[in-house]
């Protein structure tokens, strides 16, 4: 008769091979899943936290992934490969012209899109995935609002991103709460309606606008956000880029929302020649000085303003069809 120390080796033996078949046939299953699925990495020198990233989604099952390179000059591209990434080099620079370039070349039907910092969990990527493998979105953004760990944003940084996305959410008329995400999953066809041409940080908002613009069905999930690792360096210059991005969203609410951007040109007229115009008025009240060229500054200014403000309305009616044409053809399809 077996001693009770035998019996429970054979327990722990039973149970140690019942777990590694449940894991790799868990592995099999994520394997088949996300066969379709490219996992995109846009890298820029990130030698100390890109192992660590690919290795991991390796280890879940996802067989397809791409690294996009910026031409980093450390070992990035080398441990990355180790890891078994594949590797695109782009042509040029800038992490918006490397997204250009390498979603020509994806041949996957879905694209999990996330930054090689370390600073996203791979074991979200189900929960953004899923929405667009089941048809339920174009694209799928991760939010880091929902589980932002403890300094993973400056202050600065943080006022920024709530400033960006409200300004965003007023033009277009869409409320989500983070399009500064780098963390996102699209279908290959909804990246393909895209027409994107920023070259810089500011491609997630484009990507965004355009997907508005496309009549994409967008969805936000609550993802995990950390700090970045010890020792490492945003790309992200917080004035320089976040006007870039604010002037992109501004710019690009042009055929978007035409009444938005004219509108706000022309009130900018309206509003200097209104002030030219009480300067003029005071001087001729009080003092009985004429201010002919003033004059006649205020006159172009105020009409140029309303002449604006008349384009955008215009262009708001056109805009609203157009949509509405957009999503009748779509619907079709």
């Amino acid at each position: 008769m077996a001693d009770p120390q035998s019996y429970e080796a054979l327990s722990n033996l039973f149970n140690t091979v019942i777990s590694i078949h449940l894991t790799v046939m868990a592995r099999a299953d994520i394997s088949t899943r996300y066969k379709d699925v490219c996992v995109l990495i846009p890298t820029l020198n990130e030698e100390e936290s890109i192992g660590p990233v690919v290795e991991e989604f390796r280890a879940m099952g996802f067989q397809n992934i791409l690294l996009a390179d910026g031409h980093s000059t450390d070992g990035t591209v080398e441990i990355a490969r180790a890891a078994g990434a594949r590797i695109f080099v782009q042509s040029g620079s800038g992490k918006g012209q490397a997204m250009k370039e390498v979603f020509e070349v994806i041949e996957e039907d879905f694209i999990l899109l996330i930054d090689g910092d370390g600073t996203y969990l791979p074991s979200d990527a189900p929960s953004l995935l899923e929405p667009v493998l089941e048809g339920k979105a174009e694209h799928v953004v991760g939010n880091r609002h929902g589980r932002m760990q403890g300094g993973a944003l400056k202050r600065l940084n943080m006022f920024g991103n709530k400033m960006i996305n409200s300004f965003f959410s007023t033009i277009y008329r869409v409320h989500l709460t983070d399009i500064l995400s780098g963390y996102r999953a699209f279908s290959r066809e909804g990246i393909g309606r895209l027409e994107l041409s920023t070259p810089g940080f500011e491609i997630e908002s484009e990507m965004t606008i355009e997907s508005v613009k496309k009549g994409l069905r967008i969805i936000e999930v609550p993802i995990t956000y950390r700090p970045r690792p010890a020792g490492t360096k945003t790309k992200l210059h917080p004035f320089r880029d976040g006007l870039k991005i604010i002037l992109t969203i501004f710019r690009m609410a042009k055929t978007e929302n035409p009444m938005f951007y004219f509108g706000l040109i022309g009130s900018l007229f309206a509003a200097a020649g209104f002030a030219i115009g009480l300067f003029v008025a005071k001087d001729w009240l009080y003092h009985r000085i004429d201010h002919i060229p003033l004059t006649i500054l205020t006159a172009i200014l105020i009409i140029v303003g309303f002449q604006l403000f008349l384009i955008g309305m215009q262009g708001d009616m056109m805009a609203s069809m157009h949509r509405e044409l957009i999503r009748e053809l779509h619907r079709k399809k």
